[in-house]
């Protein structure tokens, strides 16, 4: 083939190639032009444009607290436009409805309540309404005093919040609706809030005038399982544990106290006022015993008796005893602190030598304890350790 001949059929391709073109009146050959680049002013006036949509789709603002979770992007979007002037005038222009148009400010309360548009400040259902509400019961110490604060020798009473606990989870022991003051006695477990806490003390009762009577309160020492403890009154304590839908935690196998049960017995414990020595030098000690009659009659004449150190004595906790004989839980307490009893010989009124055997070197809250764990039927697993004072869980001890 010969230079002529290829130059004719270039020729011939280009024209054959121009022709298809030219035939191309839909522009499907068109090369594809460069894409069109997005800038922020653009992303902003699309984003503001679906607002407008919704308004005019539903004819309101899209709200950016309702489950909607679209329509809460578009209510969150607007909120955001509005807080930022300068999207409010690059927006200006788009704004048909008026959407970052702002309210004047109202000059009177009565302008407010009168533009309330959205009804935030209306109250057709009374929920506002307070007057059919209870007074609030006053309390009887101030905020101050009944404050918590972190429990003193709160580890010694720890074994006794995780044995309730467990009772609790194995179904041992059960949670009851709190029963009244009279139940808020030392030993007592209760749950308020959520927070197991336990009467280790009820202080002797103080009394206050008023202008209609003397009232009587008792300050309890409330031991926390969080490793807290409050002073409260008794009163006090009853007020919220009222108010607060408290709970009470009982055994299951603890007899049930009837209206018309009676009282066994009385454990009781005391504290030598003596001024021997040998006697008011020792601390933390406490002798326990029982009564089946008043505790008081019982002591009468406590300075003549070497039962009683030959001494006046003072109560520093009682125990009423139902359905159960208090000799019984008598000798159990004795038992537990059998290695911590005093160790002295009294000579009495007709000269005779004379061994006291129910005082004992113990701190008055671990007694408290061990009636509670007594009571439960827990004090199976745990031992008194005199070294720590503290009642001991065999288990852990182990």
């Amino acid at each position: 083939m010969t230079e002529d001949d290829d130059a004719t059929t270039e020729s011939g391709v280009a024209d054959a190639f121009q022709q298809l073109l030219d035939s191309d009146v839909d522009g499907l050959l068109d090369l594809p032009g460069k894409p069109q680049k997005f800038t922020s002013s653009d992303r902003l006036e699309r984003a503001f444009l679906e607002v407008v949509e919704f308004r005019r789709a539903h004819g309101r603002l899209p709200s950016s607290t309702t489950r909607e979770i679209s329509e809460r992007k578009l209510g969150a979007r607007l909120d955001g436009i509005l807080a930022d002037e300068r999207k409010n005038e690059a927006l200006k222009p788009l704004d048909e409805f008026g959407l970052l148009d702002m309210p004047a400010a109202p000059s009177s309360i009565d302008d407010l309540l009168d533009d309330d548009l959205l009804g935030p400040l209306g109250d057709e259902t009374g929920i506002l309404d307070v007057s059919s509400l209870p007074a609030r019961r006053q309390r009887f110490e101030t905020e101050g005093v009944a404050r918590r604060k972190p429990a003193r020798g709160f580890a010694e009473f720890e074994p006794l919040f995780k044995q309730k606990h467990a009772e609790l989870r194995s179904g041992t022991s059960e949670l009851m609706p709190y029963p009244g003051m009279k139940s808020i006695e030392p030993g007592a477990i209760f749950v308020l809030n959520g927070v197991m806490l336990f009467i280790a003390e009820v202080g002797e009762t103080e009394y206050k005038k008023s202008t209609v009577r003397e009232n009587k309160r008792e300050r309890l020492r409330c031991i926390f399982d969080n490793g807290t403890e409050s002073r409260m009154y008794r009163q006090s304590l009853a007020i919220r544990l009222g108010d607060e839908d408290g709970q009470i935690v009982k055994p299951l196998r603890e007899p049930e106290i009837l209206t018309d049960d009676e009282v066994s017995g009385y454990i009781y414990v005391l504290r030598s006022q003596s001024d021997d020595p040998q006697i008011s030098g020792i601390a933390d000690l406490h002798k326990i015993g029982f009564s089946r009659g008043s505790v008081q009659k019982r002591i009468k004449n406590a300075d003549e008796s070497p039962t009683y150190l030959m001494s006046p004595v003072e109560v520093v906790a009682t125990y009423r005893v139902y359905n159960m004989r208090a000799s019984f839980l008598e000798s159990l307490l004795h038992r537990v602190f059998a290695e911590v009893r005093l160790s002295l010989t009294q000579v009495d009124q007709k000269g005779r030598n004379y061994d006291p055997s129910e005082w004992f070197v113990v701190p008055r809250k671990v007694i408290d304890q061990a009636v509670a764990l007594i009571t439960s039927g827990a004090i199976v697993d745990f031992v008194y350790d005199p070294d720590t004072q503290r009642l001991v869980e065999t288990r852990l001890s182990s």
